[in-house]
């Protein structure tokens, strides 16, 4: 964790951040499309995602694919991002944060797993998320959004929390981690329905145009496969 200089003088903290986006999922529940191009506004929930981390100064960011790389590739390629490939995208999310979490390079103090499919996720949020991080109580090693007391995600861990992830059993994930050491999670409580909006199935849809008034549209080639 460097240090920069505040604008009136002295110095602060720099956390380097990496990111996992998990893209790797089939869309089974819709018809078997890749959620992560849903449109909002004309954009692609994964360029949405890529934009909301590289305004938050995220440093480094893996994009996990797996199913549907080929459509999904060409629509994040112009990102200064890695793309890593999940051979066996069927084995679950588990296995797919594994290989993100193998993909980071750098050095890094924290490490966010996001979705790519939470369609109001913004910039401000992660940031609010790193936040957080920063002010963790003592002895917490994971943030976990909780919104009116539910999971939310993205969820945000120092960087020796991965090299554990990763040195565990293949069947050891984030919220594996989570399992095994409840005391060093920190669920932070938040007000802020954006970490729980994702979409999984066409009434995840439905009651997300009713109750935003923003309307999900599937790109050309895709909607016809409704």
């Amino acid at each position: 964790m460097g240090c920069i200089l505040k604008g009136g003088g002295g110095l602060y903290s720099r956390v380097v951040v990496g990111a996992v986006v998990l893209a790797a999922g089939a869309g089974s529940r819709l018809g078997g499309r890749p959620k992560c191009l849903l449109e909002l506004g004309g954009v692609p929930l994964i360029r949405r995602t890529l934009i909301a981390l590289s305004g938050a100064g995220v440093d480094e960011v893996v994009v996990v694919l797996g199913h549907h790389a080929a459509q999904i590739e060409p629509l994040v390629q112009d990102f200064p991002v890695t793309l890593a490939r999940n051979p066996s995208p069927d084995d679950g999310q588990v296995s797919s944060q594994r290989i993100g979490l193998a993909a980071l390079g750098g050095k890094l103090d924290a490490v966010l797993v996001v979705l790519a499919d939470q369609p109001l996720l913004g910039a401000a949020d992660i940031t609010a998320l790193i936040g957080a991080w920063k002010k963790r109580p003592e002895g917490a090693r994971v943030v976990q959004p909780h919104v009116g007391g539910e999971r939310a995600n993205p969820v945000i861990f120092d960087a020796a929390v991965r090299e554990e992830i990763l040195a565990g059993a293949a069947n050891v994930g984030c919220r594996q981690w989570q399992a095994a050491h409840a005391d060093q999670v920190h669920a932070w409580p938040s007000d802020n329905r954006r970490y729980r909006v994702d979409i999984d199935t066409p009434e995840d849809i439905a009651a997300f145009e009713r109750d935003t008034g923003h309307v999900l549209r599937w790109p050309a080639g895709l909607a016809e496969l409704a």
